[in-house]
């Protein structure tokens, strides 16, 4: 099981931080690099814009690699995805720039991008249930929830990276070249991820129903249409909040802190990066709360609490006090963490064994186009038209809001033995 989980954990720890990256690197340097001819603001809409095509193409990877994932296994679709992913983050370090291609340089952007997004969007659905469907029902939401705790890894991978590079640095050597040398970094990443994962087993609970059926699934996507349509939409309930509070806490306010309190870019890294270290712990911890008193309960407080926070993060953030802002960031993170502790059991015991790839991706990944995709563009949509934070802080409340309320009405799956699902 240690084994199983920490390959789940360092592989999505590198295809995060390989997402996360292009985020962060939009934030800071895409609209000058790709966008040049626009306002600061405008061009960031424009970066931001090509980083929200990932996420349109991550349910389209869901539902391939579900596919293929309920048809013939878990473990070699992430093996896939982690290959797909490393190419396209070292391609992007090789990009040229819109004054050296011209127009090629944001289209080839966002071609890229849209790999990207097709590969984490098998990822997730294939490293939740390994940890899962390997994992007794007693402890489940604790160990599928290390493959989210590869997400804020990633993120603190990405931040910690960059913030060094910004560090040795001047801002014309980042902007002209420093910038590229993370994305390079991930073909050395891919290689760790690729040889940690050949040693895992395939899920135990997949092959186990592969034996009982007569035949896997034809097209499981319909199977889930068909049979779990309110799974479907508990799982978007679920997501639209975590997925639009996180994006804003991470991505947007990279450039509110830069561009509206005026502090510096390693500044907003550093308060993401220590908020990001305390959110790693966090996710765990709330997610075996989560075994003890239920999926429900937790995910409720995580939701609710952070639709309340909303309203007092940005004016945090706006005291220009790098202790202020810090503690903002870690006190959004970990309420976050008691939403995304919990989700990945959650989301994985709404459906069979049979679909439970094709269900879990499809609920997580397409939730992704009109919530995290969209959050950064409207958020700062949001802040250029009406020129303060409250409409955002609204935006990311209720939102969160949504979120709380489908887990209370949602029914209780904590225990409940994966292969009793039918």
């Amino acid at each position: 099981m240690r084994r199983v989980v920490a390959a789940s954990l360092i592989g999505t720890t590198i295809e995060w931080y390989d997402f996360f990256l292009y985020g962060f690197a939009a934030a800071l340097v895409f609209n000058q690099l790709f966008f040049p001819n626009a306002d600061p603001l405008t061009g960031t809409i424009y970066s931001f814009a090509t980083y929200a095509l990932g996420f349109v193409a991550r349910p389209v990877g869901g539902i391939v690699f579900g596919h293929f994932g309920d048809r013939i296994g878990r473990k070699r679709l992430l093996m896939l995805s982690l290959i797909l992913m490393g190419i396209a983050t070292v391609l992007i370090g090789c990009l040229p720039t819109y004054a050296q291609a011209g127009v090629w340089a944001p289209i080839a952007l966002v071609v890229l991008r849209l790999v990207q997004g097709f590969a984490v969007g098998g990822e997730w659905g294939g490293a939740v249930l390994l940890a899962a469907e390997h994992g007794d029902a007693r402890r489940r939401g604790y160990w599928a929830s290390w493959p989210q705790a590869g997400v804020p890894a990633g993120l603190v991978l990405a931040s910690g990276v960059l913030a060094l590079l910004s560090a040795l640095q001047t801002e014309e050597d980042f902007i002209a070249w420093g910038w590229r040398i993370p994305f390079l970094l991930s073909a050395v990443l891919v290689a760790v991820g690729w040889w940690i994962r050949t040693s895992v087993a395939e899920s135990r609970t997949f092959e186990a129903a592969i034996e009982e059926a007569e035949a896997p699934p034809k097209v499981p996507a319909l199977d889930v249409l068909r049979e779990r349509p309110m799974g479907l939409v508990t799982g978007a309930g679920l997501r639209v909040g975590e997925n639009i509070s996180y994006y804003v806490i991470t991505v947007f306010s990279i450039t509110y802190i830069t561009e509206v309190v005026k502090l510096t870019r390693d500044a907003a890294l550093r308060a993401i990066l220590i908020g990001s270290l305390v959110h790693f712990v966090a996710i765990p911890l709330f997610a075996r709360l989560s075994d003890s008193i239920g999926r429900r309960s937790v995910y409720a407080l995580g939701g609710l609490g952070l639709a309340g926070f909303s309203f007092a993060f940005f004016p945090m953030l706006d005291s220009a006090d790098m202790v202020v802002i810090t503690a903002a960031m870690t006190i959004a993170l970990v309420l976050h963490g008691a939403m995304y502790g919990p989700q990945a059991a959650f989301i994985a015991e709404l459906f069979p064994t049979r679909i439970r790839y094709s269900g879990a991706s499809i609920a997580y990944q397409l939730t992704s186009i009109v919530a995290g995709s969209l959050a950064p563009i409207i958020a700062v949509w949001l802040l250029k038209t009406y020129g303060t934070y409250w409409w955002v802080a609204v935006y990311v409340g209720a939102a969160c809001l949504i979120s709380g309320v489908t887990a209370l009405l949602a029914r209780e799956t904590r225990g409940v033995e994966l292969d009793s699902i039918r």
